[in-house]
């Protein structure tokens, strides 16, 4: 069965691939095995099968549920890097950005433009355009265009016309530059469904929960299907831990002391209405402790961030009052009108994983990431940031193919666009001729290319077999039904948290979390996934008492008190595997 799919290639990530990849993964050794589903995990999936190595992967909870679903959306060099001198890492990070941009995922990664306000006249405007114009010419230093244009000098006036909301009085001037954006979440998904599609066996919703080793060699995992309760070994020649900032976690499985620590720190954004302040760009402010964006992202603005320790849970970190008011202060400071917790659509908070050193200021730790191999038969990749994941894990593989018997080829992820980017730009020219051809509005086509590319197809078709899947989902209006469905069948969703949260944003981008779609969108996919009224009710009620404890811990003064109120709600694996109310084992091989 693996055969086959290597050949015919199925781009589908659905119940059956799943259930076949972890039967391929049982009955045969890897060549490879990366642990964790994250950007860099999935990056390291993706590399390894595309050089002709036999690849698993598996996923503890959803695609990108961790830190790769809550950055700042943000594709970029990283302009603050270059006060502290980090050119290497700036320079990599805008190579990578022009990468994205133009031939990995042009349909996902977009050009967009900051302000920079100037506070001091002259030498501040000198020494940040000094920056800027260091940071263009590094743009261009991978033997490509950069794929977008470059910083420019902007009067006081000039600022005003460009976004006239500014407070007139808090700066002189500025500068413009660009960077990229992204939706991380759906690029993490599709990045493991690219995998996928060339032949590697991945698996969400399978806990790692020890390491098989014979000797001080490890030669495998010992694997828990949390939707089935299935318990299963899988034997790889080499294991790839790509887990972030539960790495020490990982290792401590081993046995052995970790040669490396990684810290977290936690960031947190707020999502507000676009026209809560007018702008045609967004803006970057510097603060005593990092950076604070304001960024463009559809109908809304994300502002973060924050940088901050956080020694609480990993997987559901929780914003506090005062991280939402230190972000609001910080940007109100440049508003003529100012921004209040009323005009707060959505929070999110996400957690960096940065290599610990001598700083005791998260601000100030690494961005760089390392490569080691911790034990034999285990390779180890942390730090880093979301925009250099592919030299991630280009040098993660690369430490596990010097360990394998054998010549394999180089990585070729350079040159390998991700599922929906081959014939993008042809489509997006068609969009008029598609929207007319389908009876769909042409907002509504540039809205799934810019999620799905080509793959918008395989959309249109599922609404013109069902005209009713067009329809927007309650309090989203930006999300149709299909997308939902599609999710399910196509994207490895699995839960209904899984959809709302990361396939499409809708909890953090309407008014009310997801709390109107979730009925909607769990029927949605229960019809696909074979779920009775007692699981879709479990689902909609496990959404909605996630959303009612990250509400009330955004309520709370300080990370131990948000902490405990945001873990009032069950993880969703541990209510996945509560009997159904029916008491009937369910055939499904999913759930």
């Amino acid at each position: 069965m693996a055969s086959r799919r290597s050949v015919t290639r199925s781009s589908k990530l659905g119940p059956e691939e799943r259930a076949a990849a972890i039967e391929s993964m049982k009955a045969k050794e890897l060549d490879i095995l990366v642990v964790g589903g994250g950007i860099v995990g999935s990056g390291a999936a993706l590399d390894a099968v595309t050089r002709g190595l036999r690849v698993g992967m598996l996923e503890a909870r959803d695609w990108a549920s961790g830190t790769s679903s809550r950055s700042s959306k943000l594709v970029h060099g990283g302009i603050r890097y270059l006060e502290q001198l980090d050119f290497r890492l700036v320079r990599e990070a805008l190579i990578e950005r022009g990468l994205l941009l133009q031939r990995i995922a042009p349909h996902l990664v977009k050009p967009v433009r900051f302000l920079y306000p100037l506070t001091k006249p002259v030498f501040e405007r000198f020494y940040i355009g000094a920056g800027m114009l260091l940071y263009d010419l590094f743009s261009w230093s991978g033997g490509r265009p950069p794929g977008v244009p470059h910083h420019r000098h902007l009067s006081k006036a000039q600022m005003l016309r460009a976004m006239p909301s500014l407070d007139k009085d808090a700066f002189t001037g500025g500068l413009t530059y660009y960077d990229a954006q992204v939706d991380d979440a759906r690029y993490v998904s599709t990045l493991a469904r690219t995998a996928s599609f060339y032949g590697a066996h991945v698996a969400s919703r399978v806990r790692v929960e020890g390491f098989i080793k014979v000797g001080q060699r490890v030669v495998g995992v010992k694997a828990h299907d949390l939707a089935t309760g299935e318990r299963f070994d899988v034997m790889a020649k080499q294991v790839v831990n790509a887990t972030g900032v539960w790495t020490d976690d990982t290792q401590a499985m081993v046995g052995e002391r970790g040669q490396f620590k990684v810290r977290a720190s936690k960031g947190i954004h707020l999502v507000v209405p676009r026209d809560r302040f007018q702008s045609k760009i967004g803006m970057i402010l510097r603060t005593e402790k990092s950076v604070l964006f304001v960024i463009p992202w559809g109908r809304h603005w994300i502002i973060g961030t924050t940088d901050t320790d956080w020694h609480l849970d990993k997987a559901h970190p929780a914003a506090t009052a005062a991280d939402i008011d230190y972000v609001l202060d910080h940007v109100n400071k440049v508003l003529a009108v100012k921004l209040t917790r009323e005009d707060v659509e959505g929070v999110y908070a996400g957690l960096r994983p940065l290599l610990a050193g001598e700083s005791e200021q998260t601000s100030k730790l690494s961005r760089e990431h390392v490569v080691a191999h911790a034990v034999p038969g285990l390779v180890v990749v942390a730090g880093g940031k979301w925009t250099t994941y592919r030299v991630m894990a280009k040098d993660a593989v690369d430490e596990a193919v010097a360990a394998l018997d054998g010549r394999w080829s180089d990585s070729v992820t350079e040159n390998i666009g991700l599922l929906g980017a081959e014939g993008y730009q042809a489509a997006w020219n068609k969009r008029g001729k598609i929207a007319r051809a389908f009876k769909v509005h042409k907002a509504r086509v540039e809205h799934l290319l810019n999620r799905y590319g080509v793959l918008t197809d395989e959309l249109l078709d599922l609404i013109r077999e069902r005209p009713e899947l067009l329809e927007p989902l309650p309090g989203a209006d930006d999300y149709i039904g299909a997308e939902v469905v599609y999710a399910a069948t196509h994207e490895g969703a699995l839960h209904l948290e899984d959809v709302l949260a990361r396939r499409t944003r809708i909890s953090i981008e309407s008014w009310d979390r997801g709390v109107a779609a979730a009925p909607v969108a769990a029927r949605l996919m229960g019809a696909e996934l074979g779920w009775d009224e007692a699981r879709i009710e479990q689902e909609i009620n496990n959404y909605l008492r996630r959303v009612a404890a990250e509400r009330a811990s955004q309520e709370e003064p300080d990370d131990e008190a948000a902490d405990r109120v945001r873990l009032e709600a069950p993880d969703i694996a541990d209510v996945a595997s509560l009997p159904s109310a029916a008491d009937e084992p369910s055939s499904e091989p999913v759930r």
